[in-house]
This record gives structure tokens, sequence and C-alpha cells, in this order.
């Protein structure tokens, strides 16, 4: 009986965050960017996504059928909760502090909307939305219990992250120069060794 609380808990708390976060990205670029100019690749769902999600799935319902004890650990389950949370309010910060400058695809052509946006939580990181991505996903892994793609997702987001971010920052260097190297030099990236 235990078993099924634990499956039914971790699971709806691992598909309402999923739904939550892709809702809210949708909702989030409407406001900001009008529905004309928000594709549905806005909810943020690629095929690497869905196949990563499906893995940790299949994980859950091997380890619960297989080893039903290890998902009862409800304290690191917890904390996987609360890092979604943290994860969550990073994002929506990111984007929120951000408005029309914040795009779920990479810029390569200056427009007037884009700024250097400093303040807010970007005072403290750089790239606040994908320091919130991280977390949210590595801590979904963590609320489920799910050793493997917890070790799994640490490392190809980060990996995904570091390209990502180094990618990004030589056109945030070609769009505003000196002003962008002194900001970078004070302020943290957000994703763990990534300078």
């Amino acid at each position: 009986m235990s078993c099924s609380y634990t499956a039914c808990r971790q699971l709806c708390q691992m598909f309402f965050a999923i739904f939550f976060f892709h809702s809210s990205e949708y909702v989030l670029a409407i406001h900001f960017h009008g529905r004309s100019n928000v594709p549905l690749s806005s909810l943020l769902i690629s095929n690497q996504y869905v196949l990563a999600m499906a893995f940790s799935i299949v994980e859950y319902v091997l380890e619960i059928y297989l080893f039903p004890q290890m998902k009862e650990y409800w304290w690191i389950s917890n904390i996987g909760l609360c890092l979604v949370l943290i994860g969550e309010v990073i994002r929506k910060l990111a984007i929120i502090t951000a408005g029309r400058a914040f795009t779920h695809m990479i810029r390569t052509r200056h427009d007037d909307h884009h700024q250097l946006i400093t303040h807010g939580i970007y005072r403290y990181i750089r790239h606040p939305g994908y320091c919130g991505f991280f977390i949210w996903a590595i801590g979904i892994q963590i609320m489920i219990l799910n050793p493997l793609c917890t070790v799994a997702f640490v490392v190809v987001l980060w990996r995904f992250f570091a390209g990502r971010i180094e990618y990004e920052e030589y056109f945030l260097r070609h769009f505003f120069g000196s002003r962008y190297d002194e900001y970078a030099l004070g302020v943290p990236s957000g994703v763990p060794f990534v300078k």
C-alpha cells in the first residue's frame, strides 16, 4: 500500500511540476511577446527532452517495482521538491525581470528590445534562466529518487549549458562590448564550473 501511495505522490508531483513549468513559460512568453510571436516551441519540449523524461519515468517504474524501499526516503524526495521550487522561482524571476529581452532562442542579431539586463536577479546570476532550469530538472530527478537519471541529468545539462553559454556570450560580447565584459567579470554564470 505504501508503495502505491509513494508512486502516486511522487509521480503526481513530477507531472504537476512539468505541466506548471511549461505552461507558465508559454503564458509568460505570450505576455511579453504577443500570441502571434510565440510558436509552440516556446513550450521548450524537444525530442531530446521528451526522451530524457521518458527515461526518468522508466527508471522510476523499474525501481519502484524492483526496489520499492529505495523510493521511501522522503527527506531526500523533499529536498528534490525544494530544488524544483527554487529552480522554478529563479527561472521565472529571470523571465519577468528581462521581460521582452528574454527569449527562448539565442539572439544572433541585435534589435531594439534587446538590452543588457543587469538588475534584479541578473545582479547575482548572469544566466538565471539556465540556472533555474538546471536546478529544476535535477530537482525533479532527486524528488522522484532516481539516482541514475540524477547523475545523467547533471552531466548532460551541464555540457549543454556550458556550450550554450559560450555560444550566447559570443553574441552578447558582440552586442554590448566592454559593458558585457565588465558585467561578466563580476557576476557568476549560475551554472556550476561555467565561467
